[in-house]
């Protein structure tokens, strides 16, 4: 239904409460632009809620998940305040799984 050609990851945290007009402005600043097929992905401080937002080409999906128990693996921020994920990485990272011993070609880096 919603096609992603890219996905990134923003390290800085987002406040929740934001809605679709505020995570677009988040978009802009941090990505410098909102392309279409592009997913960026957001997190809270304790990393246990994500607001993911679309562009498909025509508008905005804006789309939140949160964890019952446990925390998203996030990236700490500290080599760059944006991530280019693959979509494996995301599965990985949307179940709470540690998404960064996934790389693009499966070889397990990060323990």
């Amino acid at each position: 239904m919603i096609r992603v050609d890219a996905i990134w990851l923003a390290t800085e945290p987002l406040d929740m409460r934001a809605g679709t007009d505020t995570v677009l402005a988040r978009v802009v600043k941090v990505f410098g632009a909102a392309r279409p097929h592009h997913a960026y992905l957001f997190a809270n401080k304790n990393g246990t809620r994500m607001k993911v937002l679309v562009y498909d080409g025509l508008g905005i999906w804006l789309a939140a998940r949160r964890l019952n128990r446990g925390r998203f693996v996030w990236t700490d921020g500290t080599s760059a305040i944006t991530v280019c994920l693959n979509a494996e990485q995301l599965q990985a990272l949307v179940t709470g799984l540690p998404w960064k011993t996934l790389a693009t070609d499966h070889v397990i880096a990060v323990l």
